[in-house]
């Protein structure tokens, strides 16, 4: 099985701003959230003999705290969506573009300057590609945009229907993998935000 996480709770997630790879470590909510998940996943009996992660603080963090023991494998294609200059903005007060954008992911393209949805798809398909021949629980460590990008490349027909979906702080999506495939993702665990 693989899963995947959202990373805990930030200071920049709390004053809603948009952090992107700004690297922000997780804050006491964001610890106790990921302790949190862990502990959901061990009462489902889930023990991971791989952890993938995004290379920023808040994902190696929520990593080490629901796999402990097991040494992440950093992968920059599991970073977060680069905002460009839209980085640090507040989301209570987004400019035009980006408020467009929030509004219809899948028919109003990412403004200027920032990353598309394209290309998060296609970078994370090609990591989900990289460890399609592994077996075992596996858990992935990511962003919720990045997250999105993976769903999507798992769920055939989705046709963008991850991209306005709320996912929260450590909420956790699983698939069956094996023999050289991977099943259909579902949410397993929700931190109650």
């Amino acid at each position: 099985m693989i899963c995947i996480i959202r990373h805990g709770r930030t200071e920049m997630n709390d004053r809603h701003v948009l952090q992107g790879r700004s690297d922000c470590p997780m804050n006491a909510k964001g610890i106790a959230q990921a302790g949190a998940a862990a502990r959901a996943l061990a009462r489902m009996g889930v023990v991971f003999g791989r952890v993938f992660s995004s290379p920023l603080a808040r994902a190696v963090q929520t990593a080490a705290i629901v796999a402990p023991g097991v040494a992440a494998v950093l992968d920059d294609r599991l970073i977060e969506m680069e905002y460009g200059p839209w980085e640090g903005m507040d989301l209570r007060a987004p400019a035009p573009e980006l408020a467009a954008f929030f509004s219809d992911f899948v028919h109003n393209p990412a403004p200027k300057g920032m990353e598309s949805l394209a290309s998060v798809t296609a970078r994370t398909g090609a990591f989900l590609e990289e460890i399609r021949p592994l077996d075992g629980n596996i858990l992935i460590s990511t962003h919720a945009i990045a997250m999105k990008g993976i769903l999507e490349c798992l769920t055939p027909g989705s046709n963008g229907s991850f991209w306005p979906k709320h996912i929260g702080n450590c909420a956790v999506y699983a698939a069956e993998n094996g023999q050289g495939g991977f099943g259909v993702p579902r949410e397993i665990y929700r931190s109650g935000e």
